[in-house]
């Protein structure tokens, strides 16, 4: 998956418009403008396509957790330079407040097993003798769970037999 992919993703789970995602950027001081978003959105054929690079999703991300669980004292978050589906996963992690059990009912929702010990090594340190990487299907199927789970009325889900309703606003 590319950054624009999970970006465009990550978009719609939330309902951000383009002022949310730019205020985002601004909780970890990125200074982001509307056309920046605009050709991280486009489709990738698109002539005014540009490429997300991986410290501007990091830094979405730091801010993802910050909007949701609020900004820690302290300096702010440095996103990181180069991103792997493994930091991914554990930023929606932290950001969403998500137990193992419920990434695992997540990944569910998208007809996706995945084991309590296959999670766990993906949550480990590069290097832990555990340690697995975390492949584009794995992230796919989790981002498509949380569309489920947090978009299901688009999934034809009454909002109320939501598993996860309690997110949603």
């Amino acid at each position: 998956m590319t950054n624009n992919d999970i970006l465009r993703r990550l978009r719609y789970v939330f309902d951000f418009n383009d002022a949310k995602m730019i205020a985002i950027f601004a909780l970890v001081d990125v200074d982001v403008r509307r056309g920046h978003i605009v050709a991280w959105l486009v489709k990738d054929d698109d002539p005014t396509f540009e490429a997300c690079k991986d410290h501007m999703l990091a830094a979405f991300l730091n801010g993802l957790i910050d909007d949701k669980r609020g900004r820690k004292e302290g300096a702010v978050r440095t996103p990181e330079q180069k991103l792997t589906n493994n930091i991914i996963l554990m930023k929606l992690k932290i950001a969403l407040d998500l137990q193992s059990e419920r990434i695992i009912e997540i990944a569910q929702l998208a007809h996706f097993t995945l084991s309590a010990h296959e999670l766990s090594s993906f949550m480990r340190r590069p290097g832990h003798r555990n340690y697995r990487d975390c492949k584009d299907q794995v992230l796919r199927k989790f981002l498509m769970g949380l569309q489920i789970s947090f978009r299901a009325e688009d999934a034809g889900i009454p909002p109320s037999n939501s598993p996860y309703a309690k997110w949603e606003g």
